[in-house]
């Protein structure tokens, strides 16, 4: 099935939907300090929570909305997830305590994962194979354009007002995504298609999804990948302004650094159906192991806090080898899926955010003005990554 609307607005209005997650991730950064100030919060390492609970939200909305995409169609879940985003953003920037506000940020999370997930299944209804890999590869490259913009936007927004003006932008996003969505996107679910909800339908076909060993190496390593990027990304305001005083300059650092990973997709992009999704893979873990081994020396070597130069290059080459990454291992999970994309792709998004979040807090926890958790967490995903794509490469092709 070919999309109904032209292909780069496909990849666009996709793109945008995926990006919700970036944006509610990245933007909000250079609020923290605002935020400490502003609610009263003692402990500096606690605002990572921002970040991190929100992810977690993500894992309770993603195994809830993928079997409902299924049933009932795509769009309706996109719609009802963008919803539930939207009053977590009103309950966060109305919130008077740090309390309230990752309580919206769960709520945020939650409603999220609707649109994460249920655009993967709509792409896997259209594409499959290296032609699938190539799609995800073009939405990433246009979806990374969040993480250069994403933290100037905030930082723009404060120099104009109070941190809860973020969350405004945040209800701007979801609105724009829903009217476009539901004008311009067909369903792609047909009516002959659909699962109904049945509970032991959904056991045994999530059943089968983990006993695939294919499909549960891909989402590990996935897991580990969006561990190792949001550890970084919770660590990463503390680390440019404290740790390399980079004051009101830490947005144009932060969006630097994304710009390999957008051109590494493109790449991805041009080559995968030339090398095939694995292979290409396979290079950006193992880049990612070098880079992260070096920063691991480099930090020992120079007592936590390598030179700036020293730690941006290596970070610079780790998000290159990271753009090689993203829209591959997503694909390779979820193309032994078939006709349960949409619990698949629930399946796959949840287990990996759970990893991601389970990886990523203790290892942020660790923060003590040293770069050593961001080395860590970049060893595990790319190490971690390496041997499970291995593993994965001998287990039996079995679609579910």
């Amino acid at each position: 099935m070919k999309p109904a609307l032209g292909q780069l607005e496909f990849i666009a209005l996709m793109a945008l939907l995926t990006a919700m997650t970036a944006m509610s991730i990245d933007a909000i950064l250079p609020a923290f300090a605002s935020i400490r100030d502003d609610l009263g919060v003692v402990d500096a390492n606690a605002t990572q929570l921002i970040v991190t609970l929100f992810v977690l939200g993500m894992v309770f909305g993603e195994i809830a909305f993928g079997p409902l995409a299924d049933a009932y169609g795509r769009k309706i879940v996109i719609q009802i997830g963008l919803g539930l985003f939207g009053l977590g953003v009103i309950l966060a920037a109305t919130a008077e305590s740090l309390d309230w506000v990752l309580w919206g940020r769960v709520l945020q999370g939650i409603g999220v994962a609707a649109p994460k997930v249920a655009t993967r299944a709509i792409i896997r209804d259209m594409y499959s194979g290296n032609a699938m890999a190539r799609i995800f590869s073009l939405i990433m490259s246009v979806m990374i354009l969040t993480p250069m913009l994403a933290p100037l936007m905030g930082q723009t927004v404060l120099l104009a007002g109070s941190w809860r003006w973020v969350f405004g932008v945040f209800l701007v996003h979801a609105a724009v995504s829903a009217l476009w969505l539901g004008v311009r996107q067909p369903e792609t679910l047909t009516d002959a298609k659909r699962i109904p909800i049945n509970l032991s339908v959904l056991a045994t076909n999530g059943l089968a999804i983990l006993r695939n060993g294919r499909v549960m190496a891909a989402t590990v390593a996935a897991g580990l990948t969006f561990g190792g990027i949001l550890c970084y990304v919770s660590l990463s305001q503390a680390i440019f302004v404290d740790l390399y005083d980079k004051g009101v300059w830490f947005p144009v650092w932060f969006g630097v650094l994304a710009v390999p990973v957008s051109v590494s997709s493109l790449l991805n992009a041009r080559f995968v159906e030339q090398f095939g999704m694995r292979k290409i893979t396979s290079w950006g873990f193992g880049g990612v192991t070098m880079c992260s081994v070096t920063l691991l020396v480099a930090t020992l070597v120079f007592d936590g806090i390598p030179p700036f130069w020293l730690f941006f290059v290596l970070c610079f080459f780790n998000s290159f080898c990271f753009g090689s990454v993203f829209g591959n291992i997503n694909a390779i999970a979820m193309e032994w899926l078939g006709r349960v994309a949409g619990l698949g792709s629930a399946v796959i998004a949840s287990a990996s955010s759970l990893v991601a979040v389970a990886a990523s807090i203790p290892i942020g926890r660790l923060y003590d003005g040293s770069v050593m958790p961001v080395a860590l967490a970049y060893l595990l995903a790319g190490g971690g990554g390496l041997l499970l794509l291995r593993w994965s490469d001998r287990c039996a092709k079995v679609h579910v």
